[in-house]
């Protein structure tokens, strides 16, 4: 398959000059938590199980994305990662692949004290763990979920395992948890791990995001400043989706993922699949190209590496947030993957 323009053979281009290298996959849309940003109390119509690619399925696209397509870095989402019956033993094929791509997960930490060590032994590099608030009862506000201290056990499990650099990853709401950002600092650098706070972005399956409830990088650096001083990081960012500072006082670094008002669209380096075979250029995309199908109905491997090239060639230059034209994608961020 190809298409005017673009290479038959080669990595994941777009039309921008991007190359994609960086891919999440999502093993599956359902959670066991129901934050208010995300999902309705009630949760949603999750994924028919015959959908959802089987285990095999889902290590043959990474195989094929590896080999084939580029990709050197490969992290694992949901909805929430840890309830896939089979996680270990992908994590473990994935690991064994050769090139090796670095491996990653992101996880609300909960069951992540039973898995942390399973998961290092199968080949896990990494782990991100959502955390929005140190305060149990914000926590069970926001998730609607009384599971605080099963999140921190997680990240001490995490630690312990050599999952690191553990990364904790948190959403501030205005007039919920915003006064609790110089909190999550503080714990992160006293137990050593590094924060990035991220700001809320229009996924939520309600499709209630309103900007005025989200608070922004500049918001969120200038509360941390009250507390501590920052200095921008020298590092090179490239297609890393927070800017970093460090920490005065501290070998440790905090990052903000400012995806609303600080786009970082020309640097994007990502590709998405979700948990039933679909391809996404991008988080924000309101189309997807299907993998699925055409893996089930025979199709060779380089026949599959070739719709992906085309659904990444037709990338958009950007998310489009600002746009008046923007339209929310139908699938919420449970059912895409972070």
């Amino acid at each position: 398959m190809t298409i005017a323009g673009q290479p038959d053979r080669g990595g994941l281009a777009d039309r921008f000059g991007r190359t994609a290298t960086d891919l999440r996959v999502s093993l599956t849309d359902r959670c066991n938590l129901r934050c208010t940003y995300c999902m309705p109390a009630e949760g949603l119509a999750w994924l028919p199980r015959d959908e959802v690619l089987t285990d095999a399925e889902v290590v043959r696209l990474i195989r094929i994305a590896v080999e084939r397509l580029g990709i050197t870095e490969v992290r694992f989402t949901g909805g929430e990662p840890l309830i896939r019956p089979g996680l270990v033993d992908i994590v473990s094929a994935v690991a064994a692949l050769d090139p090796r791509p670095g491996l990653s997960l992101t996880t609300n930490g909960i069951g992540l004290d039973r898995l942390a060590r399973p998961l290092r032994e199968a080949g896990l590099d990494r782990v991100n763990v959502s955390l929005d608030t140190l305060d149990r009862g914000r926590f069970a506000e926001l998730t609607r979920r009384d599971r605080l201290p099963d999140v921190l056990a997680g990240l001490a499990a995490a630690a312990a395992a050599g999952l690191r650099p553990v990364k904790i990853n948190a959403v501030l709401i205005r007039g919920v948890n915003d006064a609790d950002a110089i909190d999550l600092l503080r714990f992160a650098l006293a137990g050593g791990y590094e924060l990035r706070f991220i700001e809320q972005m229009p996924l939520d399956a309600q499709h209630a995001w309103q900007r005025a409830s989200m608070v922004t990088a500049d918001e969120i650096l200038a509360d941390l400043r009250t507390a501590f001083t920052l200095r921008p990081d020298p590092a090179h960012r490239g297609g890393a989706p927070a800017e970093t500072w460090l920490v005065d006082g501290h070998s440790a670094r905090v990052g903000v993922i400012g995806t609303v008002t600080r786009p970082f669209c020309g640097d994007c380096d990502r590709t998405r699949l979700t948990a039933d075979g679909q391809v996404r250029a991008c988080l924000f995309a309101t189309e997807e190209s299907d993998l699925r199908t055409a893996l089930r109905a025979g199709a060779t491997d380089a026949e599959l590496a070739d719709r992906w090239r085309a659904a990444m060639w037709g990338k958009k230059a950007g998310h489009g947030i600002d746009d008046p034209a923007f339209l929310q994608p139908v699938r919420p961020m449970s059912a895409i993957g972070g």
